[in-house]
């Protein structure tokens, strides 16, 4: 029952944020469930393959998926991703072996939540922008340039760090995708990578599974908690609910990462108030910077595109002013 309640929250966290499936799961079973690393990695690969396709159906029927962009990103993240798999393998089975994974996997979420930075500062930047122009909407779905050489680097990268972490097809993929494509809304950008994520999570499961790493009986209870948690997450990220859910993710991810690298729990707990600290002093500043042009205490035209970047198009449209402060993260 344990393990089908992890699936639950982490399905929940996968549908209502796009991000957050090995960055979560494989973490929980590690520390709160005492799973091995690598068997932890390859039963979270098989459970993420049953729930991206849930939320990539979604996205396609909304049109917020670039389908070139994301045939190039497959086309280097699978095989990569099935690579990894051999990388890992060939670094042996002993337990000195399981501790690097777990150094290696505390490593991907640190570089996790600097993606989240990224994307924060891209939204600021984007938010001072449009607020200096005085812009309206922007273009509900833009299209962009692909550039091939820039997109296979970011396959192979995030694939590798998938193949050997089971982290990166949510998180760190969208954080380069944002750096390479900044005129990509959030909602083109978690569309976009959800179905690439497909093969590319099938490709690292099917090569954990050629070497027997796969648990079914834990795959499968995350399944059952996790299909339907996915399903009502997506549903409510329509309502921007996931504007709040992003901070205490970033916290999350910064404190099991840095128990996976091995720091101690006082250092764990001062990085996360100062983490928290930080982005609120960040947000305050950011707030006050901004001048709302529409009605009382909400961003008007100017101020709703920085909204954009964290939120779908559907409710970007006067968003509270408070809400700039779950944006910072």
């Amino acid at each position: 029952m344990t393990l089908i309640a992890a699936g639950l929250l982490v399905g929940f966290f996968v549908g209502l944020t796009g991000m957050g499936g090995g960055a979560l799961m494989t973490p929980i079973l590690i520390m709160f469930f005492g799973i091995a690393p690598l068997a932890a990695v390859s039963s979270d690969l098989v459970a993420s393959l049953f729930m991206k396709p849930i939320g990539a159906a979604v996205h396609l029927r909304r049109g917020t998926v670039d389908k070139k962009l994301a045939l190039w990103l497959t086309a280097s993240a699978a095989p990569t991703a099935f690579l990894g798999v051999f990388v890992v393998k060939g670094l042996g089975d002993g337990a000195r072996v399981q501790a690097d994974i777990k150094v290696l996997l505390g490593t991907a979420l640190l570089l996790t939540v600097g993606s989240m930075v990224v994307k924060s500062w891209i939204a600021g930047r984007r938010e001072q922008a449009a607020a200096a122009a005085g812009l309206g909407h922007a273009e509900a779905n833009p299209r962009v340039k692909v550039r091939p050489v820039v997109t296979v680097l970011i396959g192979v990268f995030g694939g590798l760090a998938v193949g050997m972490t089971s982290v990166g097809s949510g998180s760190l993929i969208i954080g380069m995708l944002l750096l390479a494509y900044p005129k990509l809304r959030a909602s083109q950008l978690v569309g976009t990578d959800l179905v690439q994520a497909i093969p590319l999570v099938g490709a690292a499961a099917l090569g954990h599974a050629i070497f027997g790493d796969v648990h079914l009986a834990v795959a499968g209870s995350l399944l059952i908690g996790a299909i339907p948690a996915v399903y009502v997450g997506a549903r409510l990220s329509a309502t921007g609910a996931n504007r709040w859910v992003r901070p205490v993710l970033a916290v999350v991810l910064l404190a099991s990462a840095l128990k996976l690298v091995n720091v101690s729990t006082d250092w764990t707990v001062a990085a996360c108030l100062a983490w928290v600290a930080v982005n609120i002093a960040v947000a305050t500043v950011r707030r006050r910077s901004v001048r709302p042009v529409g009605a009382a205490g909400t961003v008007g035209a100017a101020g709703s595109a920085a909204v954009t970047a964290e939120v779908p198009a559907e409710v970007s449209a006067g968003v509270p002013v408070r809400e700039e402060v779950a944006a910072a993260f």
